[in-house]
Parts: structure tokens; C-alpha cells; sequence
């Protein structure tokens, strides 16, 4: 099999809330549980359900995401993340046609679906219908004639009665049903006010609820009818993105006899990150080292470079806090002038305090909880040189919180937001970058090269 023919299929829904989920992280581990090996994907910019897919199939969980990276790329990051894969499962994001405000169908899950040349299986919620499924299905079907919407699984069946209903109704649409799964909370995920609770935080937990989705799918889905139609696509004509590829031109800025050393913060409060990340970092030129910021007391010996990303630090706050002398560590670090990126989480773990919990006062902020989700896509340009990016670097990334900081820039900001509302944000102080943006740093692969070539540096005493 050529890595363009992989097996695959992507998992919509007519909105969010149907179970999409459910029913893609159910299927990802049954086909795992009978021996396959399943590449775990997620259309759009979401870190929390990946983790789920991973633990169901052990391989990192990937996100495709047309507006943060580009359309062009969204082929080669799945090409590179399936490689080796005998199946591979894409779980969509919100309604099948639902993408990024205003942008028309850029980062959808039926974009998605064309660029992967994918057949998609729709999860619908059929707790409060009969017939109605059918025109519901009928109308996704016919809407985009380029989506092919190949077959419906049914969830939140209510009995055999009602599951015949759905069945007979849907007779006559043309499009047949793979699965129906009874109304079950055994398998349910805790939610918070970000989304549902990561598999870090509950991970035994998490074990057992992916077990008790494997065995539902497998009692109510047709998997040698799924599996065939996975294999009926057709061969993607793009090449595997490679990481090393995208850094080759420099590649020679890291010091080639001392690899330096960047630390990853992990764990349960920084639980988000992109697997493309540290696929960039180590080509080129880091040796990359994850830590636990909740148990770790010191960096990762001989630290040249630190990434912290996004999470959930308010959750830890007083347990963060507690653990001073990893503040102090990562307050030694920022002010030696390594690089330091920090996004989202790691932006509020390097301020003053989080809900008057002290954190590890790099910046002169104060970050609290508030009621108000910010929530979107950003377009952003780098106002002036800094550890993470090059004067005019421009970039897309994605805020997702409920928190407040105050104030929200320095007197050097991180980014130049530009759409789609005009203002500044962030803070770009010596070796650190802070921002609340998340960004994809394979749709600028300069990012990972510019934080090694910094960390290098240190490493052997320029910095």
C-alpha cells in the first residue's frame, strides 16, 4: 500500500453535541482492539479530543486544520502523520459544513474531507426523531455534491422500536446505515469549561471509558462495512510533509556538536501541544526533554530553551504555585535571556499570579478567571524581532480561554493582531515570547529554527 492510499474516513456530524467523539474515539480503539494500526486525526484546532484518540490507538493524535496551516498542507500533514498506518480515522469539528467565521468553508470538516479525498461517515443524534433523519441526511447529502457523505451512523437510539423506524425511514435516502447505538452514559467524558477534561487528568479513568466505547461500537457499528469503505478512496497525489524538508535551509544555524537542550512542559496542566512541535524542534537541532512543571522542582538538566504551552493552569494554580523552586528555576532561565516560548497556559504560569497564586513572575501581569470564553481564529505579524520569530513573520493562530491578564501586552508585544480586530498582544521581553495565541508551527516551521538557533546560542555561551 503507497502512503496516498491509506485507508480512510472521516467522522461529521450535523452539529456539535450528536457524539461525534463518541463514536470516532469508539471506532478508533475497536479497530485497534482487533489489530490494526489506526492514525488518529481531528479537523480544526482542538488539543483535548486528540489526546482521547491516542489512548485509543497509542499513536499521537494530529490535527488538520485548514485555516491555521493552509489548505496546501492539510494532504501532506496527514500523508506524514498516517505513514505506516493500516487506517486512518479523522474525527470533524462541529457541523459538517460549519468552518471559520466568515471564511465561507476554509477549515471545515467538508474542506477537510475533499482535500483528503475522504468518504464521510455522518454521527446523527437521533434521541428526538424518526423519519426526520431522513430528510436531515438527504439534505447534508445533496448540499455539497464534491462531499461524498458515504453513511450515517445513528446515536442515542432509544429502543429496538425506535431503531426500526430510523431504519425503514432511512430506506429511502439513499444512504445506508453503518451503526446504531443505544442512549448509554457508561462511557461518558467529564466536561469543564473549556471542553471535556484531558486524558492526562483522569487517565485510568479515561482507559476505562475508551474500553467501554470499543465494545459499544462494536456491538452496534458494522466495522467490515466501515473498514471497506475506508479502503475506497482514491490516491492523494501529494508528498508526506517533512519536517526535516521544511527546516533544511536552517538547519546549520543549531550548533551541530552540542545539540541544546529545550525542556517541553507536560503533565496535567500543560496538556496542549502540537506533535508537529517537537518533530521540529528535534530536526532542527534540539534534544527535546519533557518535565511535569505540578511535580518537577528543577528544569531538565543543562536547559538551553524552554516551550510551554497551553493547558490548564487555573485548574493547578495552587499546586503550580506550591512547587517554588521550579518557579524560581524558569524565573532563572527567562532572565539568563534563553528562549522562552510560552502560549496560552504558559503565558499565565509566567506571570505574577493566576487568581492571586503566585506564579513565576517573568511578566509584570496578573491573570485571573472570568466568565467570558474568548474563542477564534487571529491572523497576527511579528512587530520586531524576537526569540520566537523574525520583524514581519506573519502567522494564524487561535485563542481559546476564560481568563483575563492585566495587562494583556507589554511595552514590546508579542503579535500585531491584524483580523479580525486590530490591537496588540502578548509580551516579547529578552529571550521570552508570551502570547495567549495558539499557534500551529508547522505552517511556519521558521518558529522551531529561530527557538533552536536561540537555544544553541546559550549553549555555547553567545547568548
Amino acid at each position: 500500500m503507497s502512503g496516498g492510499s491509506i485507508p480512510r474516513l472521516v467522522i461529521a456530524a450535523p452539529s456539535s453535541g450528536a457524539g461525534k467523539t463518541t463514536v470516532a474515539t469508539g471506532l478508533m480503539a475497536a479497530f485497534t482492539e482487533a489489530g490494526l494500526t489506526v492514525s488518529p486525526h481531528k479537523v480544526g484546532p482542538d488539543y483535548i479530543d486528540p489526546g482521547y484518540h491516542s489512548l485509543a490507538t497509542g499513536r499521537p493524535g494530529r490535527n488538520l486544520d485548514a485555516f491555521l496551516c493552509g489548505t496546501d498542507r492539510i494532504a501532506p500533514l496527514f500523508l506524514h502523520g498516517a505513514a505506516g498506518a493500516d487506517l486512518a480515522l479523522v474525527e470533524g469539528v462541529m457541523g459538517l459544513f460549519d468552518g471559520a467565521s466568515d471564511r465561507g468553508e476554509l477549515s471545515s470538516t467538508a474542506q477537510v474531507a475533499k482535500l483528503l479525498r475522504a468518504p464521510v461517515v455522518l454521527v446523527v443524534d437521533a434521541s428526538s426523531q424518526s423519519r426526520s433523519v431522513a430528510a436531515l441526511v438527504h439534505g447534508f447529502a445533496s448540499w455539497d455534491p464534491e462531499v461524498r457523505l458515504a453513511g450515517v451512523i445513528l446515536n442515542k437510539v432509544g429502543s429496538d422500536r425506535h431503531e426500526q423506524l430510523l431504519r425503514e425511514a432511512m430506506d429511502s435516502s439513499g444512504v445506508p446505515v453503518l451503526g446504531a447505538l443505544r442512549r448509554d452514559g457508561r462511557a461518558g467524558t467529564p466536561s469543564r469549561h473549556l471542553g471535556l477534561i484531558p486524558v492526562a487528568e483522569r487517565r485510568a479513568e479515561a482507559v476505562e471509558s475508551v474500553g467501554e466505547l470499543a465494545a459499544r461500537i462494536r456491538e452496534g457499528c458494522d466495522l467490515p462495512a466501515l473498514l471497506a469503505l475506508a479502503h475506497s478512496v482514491p490516491e492523494l497525489p501529494d508528498a508526506p510533509w517533512d519536517p526535516a524538508a521544511e527546516l533544511a535551509p536552517a538547519a546549520g544555524t543549531a550548533a551541530p556538536a552540542a545539540r541544546p537542550l529545550i525542556a517541553v512542559a507536560g503533565g496535567p496542566a500543560f496538556t496542549f501541544s502540537y506533535a508537529e512541535h517537537a518533530e521540529l524542534l528535534a530536526v532542527a537541532g534540539a534534544d527535546v526533554v519533557p518535565f511535569d512543571p505540578l511535580h518537577d522542582e528543577e528544569l531538565p538538566p543543562g536547559t538551553r530553551g524552554l516551550v510551554i504551552g497551553g493547558g490548564f493552569p487555573e485548574v493547578y494554580a495552587p499546586d503550580l504555585s506550591a512547587n517554588a523552586p521550579l518557579r524560581a528555576a524558569v524565573a532563572a532561565l527567562a532572565a539568563s535571556g534563553a528562549p522562552v516560548s510560552a502560549e496560552c497556559a504558559g503565558l499565565l504560569y509566567l506571570s505574577r499570579s493566576i487568581d492571586g497564586k503566585p506564579m513565576c513572575g517573568v511578566l509584570p501581569a496578573e491573570a485571573r478567571m472570568t466568565e467570558r470564553l474568548t474563542l477564534g481564529y487571529r491572523e497576527a505579524v511579528a512587530l520586531r524581532d524576537n526569540a520566537l520569530a523574525a520583524a514581519g513573520t506573519r502567522v494564524r493562530g487561535h485563542e481559546f480561554h476564560r481568563t483575563v491578564l492585566e495587562p494583556g501586552a507589554g511595552a514590546d508585544p508579542a503579535w500585531g493582531l491584524t483580523h479580525p480586530e486590530r490591537r496588540v498582544e502578548g509580551f516579547v521581553s529578552g529571550g521570552v515570547h508570551a502570547s495567549y495565541l495558539h499557534v500551529h508551527w508547522a505552517a511556519e516551521p521558521s518558529l522551531a529554527g529561530r527557538l533552536v538557533a536561540g537555544a544553541a546560542r546559550v549553549a555555547a555561551g553567545r547568548g
